[in-house]
């Protein structure tokens, strides 16, 4: 069987000749995803990079020419060694002048399947080879969760990928408290690749088992089940308010589980005692509450009852909840309330992160040992928060806060990316674009001519996953896929592995970096050093038996998942990962960095953009994670028509927001703020609160021809707020965005965002 893996699903290749091919769904898939299917056309259309190119004014010497901007310019074909002798010689260039900590490599991007091709592990081998990059730390997805929770609990990827079972929660949870719901959409995706989608079937079981839950996020879309889902809808960016009300009423009652309290947390007293007022002259209640959230006193006193009448209580905090101003508080706020309640630990009890944010979260299998290609050791001890790019290219020198260090931007000569678009998950990309310029230099290996591709010098093509071998081995499924060639390499596109290898012949370190194996024998080496981590009852099949199948599933454990189990039930032999070895509700850490934004417990700030305060702009916009393709890849795709309007972003807007602004379904409207404007289409929904708009991502960016619109395909992040959630985290604050929206009356320029830049062909 000819099979191939993504990271939106595995899917069975109908190959009739050449380039004419479908996917078929995997027959082991409970709940195939159909963004896979969008590569059928995308591999092969018109925005597919089929040479090396150059950027002309980098490439010439006249300097009236070379100031034209990035994004902007023509192209210049030229040949792979003509490429590997530009790029190696720029690369020794700048590295001979100011350094290796002045190239930045951080090139996020987002994990595809396909152990050995990928695209990060290469770039990051190649140049730790040749001395070091800058790099950065943490993800857009949950940047400050990852900084906060080691405080708070420890590691957070132990908690992250061990959270408790679905099956535990179906089993045994009586209410499940979903803060920014649990979107099955986003279920469909999974770091590594995707053998069964199960989020939906989990979701259906535990409704259809009589588990209570409440979607407490702006849209009702973020939580589909069939029966037991009540919406309450909450302001964007004010779960904080409601969750500390929720554990100041619940402490106020008498109702806190005063032993799991005493046993397994430190820092209570300073907690309640902010709670109650006495460090800002503010109670915490829920009248306070109810102000601030748009949930009403009453609401909220049901809300309380229902968790004090729950025999067992889940609260569920999705991902998104990092993504604002100050997105460190949330997590923190809801470990607090998980805590007075009192049923970590328990079967079905406790915090959950993220649910259905991928498909292995909350999965009910052991992870999988796996080896990845070493990538050496980086020189350069230099790196930023992963959100603050634009910052570091426009501030060299500038000191910065993260995380208790005081650390200093590099200054950055060149740029290579290599998988990711910095176009799509950047904010407010129209100040991103200008801190684009001051590089010498941006490389990228691209696939196709993106916006990335468009804002580079050097632009080298990369074949996609249909164009050679891998194995789909994900630490976090239980599926392993021998991922088949389906179509010969597009043009003279490459895979990372070659176009390394052939710079690092310009280095004399082909050697080294090859370490004298074919792609091929790399694979092997992979699956065999994989396998040999395996338990002796679990260890993979043969490599050419599992070929020849094509797939193998690991086996499920027996045990159901359940978070924090061993520390409950053994707290002084397994204690968490802080200073306390406890559950920190108060961290003399965090409180001993005297950030003003950041203090030693869970805080409500209220310094922020949203819907609490006065502003020109009446909107909360949020952008969350679209339903017919992954972040902006394959919106080249068919599939990703299935969510636009005549080829553009769709915009939606409660009824009244609609009927006050004069606005009907289907009309094409401008939505705007100080940071830029981008174009959409009007779907009026009763499923969305007033005041708030959603625009998802992942529309390629296309700025108009005379600079008036940011984005006419309805990039939301020329909109998004570029400012770290605080000084200890610095993570992305995308969802902290007010905007207004009006009637579009121009005629509707046309879409460019697909078409390539003008290419002076080579002979």
């Amino acid at each position: 069987m000819k099979l191939t893996a993504a990271h939106w699903g595995t899917y069975k290749v109908r190959n009739d000749t050449g380039k004419n091919f479908k996917l078929l769904p995997f027959e082991q898939d409970k709940n195939p995803s159909d963004i896979g299917r969008g590569i059928e056309s995308a591999v092969v259309d018109g925005s597919r990079i089929h040479k090396p190119t150059v950027r002309k004014g980098w490439l010439d010497s006249n300097k009236k020419r070379k100031n034209i901007k990035r994004g902007e310019d023509q192209f210049v074909e030229v040949s792979w060694e003509d490429a590997f002798e530009l790029v190696s010689k720029e690369i020794k260039r700048v590295v001979s002048t100011h350094g290796n900590e002045s190239i930045y490599a951080g090139s996020y991007g987002w994990a595809s399947a396909g152990r050995f091709h990928h695209a990060q592990s290469h770039l990051r081998r190649f140049l730790n080879l040749i001395g070091g990059y800058t790099y950065s730390k943490n993800t857009y997805s949950y940047a400050a969760a990852e900084v906060i929770i080691p405080h708070v609990l420890g590691n957070f990827y132990d908690f992250l990928f061990d959270t408790t079972s679905w099956e535990s929660i179906a089993d045994h949870t009586s209410l499940l408290l979903a803060f920014g719901g649990i979107p099955l959409k986003n279920g469909q995706i999974n770091q590594g690749g995707v053998g069964s989608h199960n989020q939906r079937g989990y979701l259906n079981k535990a409704s259809a088992n009589g588990v209570k839950f409440i979607n407490l996020s702006p849209l009702k879309s973020d939580l589909e089940t069939t029966s037991n889902v009540e919406w309450l809808p909450l302001k964007p960016n004010t779960d904080v308010a409601l969750i500390l009300s929720l554990c100041y009423e619940i402490n106020k009652a008498g109702a806190t589980n005063r032993n799991f309290i005493e046993k397994y947390t430190v820092g209570f007293e300073k907690f309640i005692s902010y709670l109650n007022g006495r460090t800002d002259g503010v109670v915490k209640d829920a009248n306070w509450a109810s102000k601030i959230t748009g949930i009403s006193r009453e609401a909220i006193f049901e809300l309380i009852n229902k968790i004090k009448g729950s025999k067992r209580t889940m609260i569920s905090v999705s991902w998104s909840l990092t993504r604002q101003s100050y997105g460190e508080q949330p997590y923190w706020a809801a470990i607090a309330l998980a805590s007075i309640i009192g049923d970590i630990g328990k079967p079905g009890g406790g915090i959950g992160f993220g649910y259905s944010a991928m498909n292995s979260i909350g999965n009910h299998y052991k992870k999988i040992p796996a080896v990845s290609l070493p990538q050496g050791k980086n020189n350069v001890k230099k790196f930023i928060p992963v959100a603050r790019i634009s910052e570091m290219l426009e501030n060299p020198g500038a000191s910065f806060d993260y995380n208790g260090s005081k650390l200093t931007y590099p200054d950055i000569k060149l740029i290579y990316w290599a998988g990711g678009n910095p176009f799509h998950h950047h904010q407010d990309l129209n100040r991103m674009i200008k801190a684009w310029q001051l590089p010498e230099t941006v490389i990228s290996n691209e696939w196709c001519w993106n916006a990335l591709a468009k804002h580079s010098d050097i632009v080298l093509p990369v074949t996609t996953t249909l164009e050679r071998e891998d194995i789909a081995l994900a630490p976090r499924d239980p599926y392993m896929i021998f991922m088949s060639k389906v179509i010969d390499p597009i043009g003279k596109s490459k895979s990372d592995f070659e176009i390394f290898s052939g710079l690092a012949e310009k280095f004399d370190l082909k050697k080294e970096y090859t370490e004298n194996k074919t792609e091929k024998e790399w694979i092997r080496w992979i699956y065999d050093e994989s396998n040999a981590l395996q338990e002796n009852n679990h260890k993979f099949p043969d490599f050419d038996a599992f070929k020849a199948k094509g797939w193998y599933k690991h086996p499920e454990p027996i045990e159901q998942q359940i978070l924090l189990k061993e520390f409950i039930q053994y707290p002084e032999k397994y204690p968490l990962a802080t200073p306390s070895g406890k559950i920190e509700l108060f961290s003399e850490q965090i409180d001993s960095f005297q950030y003003s934004d950041c203090v030693g417990h869970p805080k409500w700030y209220g310094d922020k953009e949203y819907l609490g305060n006065t502003s020109k702009y009446k909107l909360h916009l949020l952008s969350n994670q679209p339903i017919f393709k992954l972040h902006s890849q394959l919106d080249n795709g068919e599939v990703a028509d299935n969510e636009k309007s005549d080829g553009r972003a769709i915009i939606e807007v409660n009824r009244r927001d609609a009927n006050a602004r004069g606005l009907s379904d289907k009309m094409l409207v401008k939505v705007f703020n100080d940071r830029g404007s981008c174009l959409a289409v009007v779907k009026i929904s009763e499923n969305i609160m007033l005041g708030v708009v959603n625009i998802p991502t992942g529309a390629w960016l296309d700025p108009s021809k005379n600079d008036d619109i940011s984005c006419i395909h309805g990039n939301p992040n020329v909109l998004t707020l570029d400012k770290g959630t605080s000084n200890l985290a610095q993570g992305p604050s995308s969802h902290t965005s007010l905007v207004e929206i009006e009637q579009f009356k121009k005629e509707p320029p046309k879409i460019r965002a697909f078409d390539p830049p003008e290419i002076i062909k080579s002979k």
